[in-house]
């Protein structure tokens, strides 16, 4: 049994319009409620610093004005790499983008590491990914995380290479390696 001091039932009496007040700047009523119990937490382990209780309730506002901040900015940041994330996933070629794909794409896969290169050719042959995880007895993350270094390593050859086409999108250019 837990013995309130007058800084919680304080709080606590305020509970239900501090709520309200979060929900006015949050949509998501968990994330109200969450951001509601960890500033009370923080409100909490705090209170010893808090000098004069008459400003408990600005004091507690900023406090949620900061929550509810630092979760909009977790949301961004989650979007941002969600978003980074999903522009890696594999895009499957069609026989016709297949056959467009730059001449010089092929020849400066020699250039590149050779498992990069070998990750490269894989995915433009179609090759099945689990398959090949366990044929380099690698997870299935890490050959993610292969296969993104490997494009990022081709991205960068093809741009030093072919300059402004590659940038532009390139599909059918004349460039040959230099």
């Amino acid at each position: 049994m837990s013995i309130e001091t007058p800084l919680e039932v304080r709080l606590l009496n305020h509970q239900a319009e501090l709520l309200a007040y979060i929900r006015k700047k949050v949509a998501n009523p968990e994330l109200a409620e969450d951001i509601l119990q960890d500033s009370l937490l923080k409100a909490l382990r705090a209170a010893p610093t808090l000098r004069d209780e008459e400003k408990l309730l600005p004091w507690f506002h900023r406090i949620l004005n900061n929550a509810v901040a630092d979760s909009y900015r977790r949301q961004f940041t989650e979007a941002k790499y969600l978003e980074a994330y999903a522009h890696d996933q594999e895009v499957p070629l069609d026989p016709e983008d297949e056959a467009t794909l730059c001449a010089c794409l092929r020849e400066l896969l020699p250039t590149i590491k050779p498992e990069y290169a070998e990750l490269i050719e894989m995915e433009l042959t179609g090759g099945d990914t689990a398959q090949l995880a366990a044929q380099l007895d690698i997870t299935h993350n890490n050959l993610k995380v292969r296969r993104h270094r490997a494009r990022q390593a081709l991205r960068q050859r093809l741009e030093e290479t072919c300059r402004v086409c590659a940038t532009h999108g390139c599909l059918d250019c004349t460039c040959r390696q230099v």
